[in-house]
């Protein structure tokens, strides 16, 4: 099996880990995003530590890794903050597309930092998909309303700044559980101030529904870190998108959620945005 089938089958099981742990997060109920945000990254950060302990890894890395670790973590935090308030706050399929415009930004930032130079046919994929993304957000006069959606979308633009800070780690060999330890840790100790000062209770059904939320996000993390590691955002992105078909279902099912006419429009315009991207790559290729 060649590096960048592996990076498929690991960002289509990514995809539908992560659709779970939106559905955990909403059923989590009222509970301060921040706080959500903390039981995600701290069971990732104890499932990463058993696994380098069981595969006899040190928790340790390099001086001149650290600058990207920390951009890593800095803008996962953000993401995952933003994504979280996305959540709660709107359509869970429509959090999820927001979310999905990652692959996107990721390749701007490759451009910008990693020298992968996008062709012609790459950047207007790019402006397609933002314009995709207007469907989804609906800007309008009144800034309350179309927060959620905003934060959404800029959860899409800080996970894909961190997504090039992992692919760039991978480079260097930077391995996987190392990686989300380091990014876990990092996210749970920011948060964790806010938490102690303004905890909020939860009965024992939210705390089963955020560990499984957190569970949901280690596997997705492992298995996105896995795939940006053996290939380049632009030539698997298309399969991330797979995690909107999984939200829509789980919407439908758990929330009787139903997309409105506008954000199905822009699903169909990022994803064909997405489509085209994937054939021009594998045509060049």
């Amino acid at each position: 099996m060649t590096k960048k089938q592996k990076a498929i089958i690991y960002i289509m099981t990514s995809a539908f880990f992560f659709a779970l742990m939106n559905c955990f997060v909403r059923l989590s109920g009222d509970i301060p995003t921040i706080q959500k945000s903390f039981f995600r990254n701290f069971i990732a950060m104890l499932v990463a530590g058993v696994i380098l302990i069981k595969n006899n890894e040190k928790i340790s890395y390099k001086k001149k890794d650290l600058p990207l670790l920390l951009i890593r973590s800095t803008m996962g935090t953000l993401g995952i903050l933003c994504n979280f308030y996305a959540i709660d706050n709107l359509n869970i399929a429509d959090a999820s597309m927001l979310n999905k415009l990652s692959p996107f930004f990721a390749i701007i930032f490759s451009m910008l930092f990693l020298n992968e130079k996008p062709k012609f046919i790459q950047n207007l994929g790019i402006l397609i998909a933002f314009l995709g993304s207007l469907f989804i957000i609906k800007p309008t006069m009144d800034f309350s309303s179309t927060l959620p959606a905003l934060m959404g979308a800029f959860g899409g633009m800080a996970a894909g700044a961190a997504y090039t800070a992992v692919r760039a780690l991978g480079q260097r060999g930077v391995k996987g559980p190392l990686i989300v330890f380091f990014f876990s840790g990092f996210s749970s100790l920011v948060v964790l101030p806010h938490i102690i000062l303004n905890y909020a209770p939860m009965n024992l059904t939210q705390t089963l529904y955020l560990l499984l939320a957190g569970v949901s996000a280690a596997g997705g993390q492992f298995s996105i870190t896995a795939a940006y590691s053996n290939a380049p955002a632009k030539e698997i992105s298309i399969f991330d998108y797979t995690q909107i078909v999984f939200s829509a279902l789980l919407g439908f099912f758990l929330f009787s959620q139903t997309p409105d006419l506008y954000s199905i429009l822009g699903y169909f315009i990022i994803c064909l945005a997405s489509f085209l991207l994937f054939l021009y790559n594998n045509r060049q290729n």
